[in-house]
């Protein structure tokens, strides 16, 4: 699944970031979701969810991360590779053999 930067927010030598990714009941039955300090994989980086919303999420970005990733590319505009939190999915799943 992909998601779109919608914003790049400097904050205190860190970097907020914000994206907005398509979802939908089908979706989310099979753990495409986030959840309030969850795990997300943006472009290959493991991240912690932050402000999480039923179409977008946030993370918080610190200057090692930064400087080492390719997030110091990512701009508002920018289409990102998402992988979601595999707890979810391994919940889902489960939940589909208790019906």
């Amino acid at each position: 699944m992909t998601a779109i930067c919608t914003s790049v927010e400097e904050a205190d030598g860190s970097w907020l970031y914000r994206f907005e990714h398509q979802t939908d009941a089908e979706l989310a039955r099979k753990g495409y979701i986030t959840v309030e300090k969850g795990s997300i994989t943006v472009n290959g980086v493991s991240l912690t969810v932050c402000n999480s919303e039923k179409t977008s999420f946030g993370v918080a970005i610190i200057p090692y991360t930064h400087e080492h990733t390719n997030f110091k590319h990512i701009q508002v505009g920018t289409v990102v590779n998402l992988e979601f939190d595999i707890v979810g999915k391994y919940l889902c799943k489960m939940n589909e053999y208790a019906l």
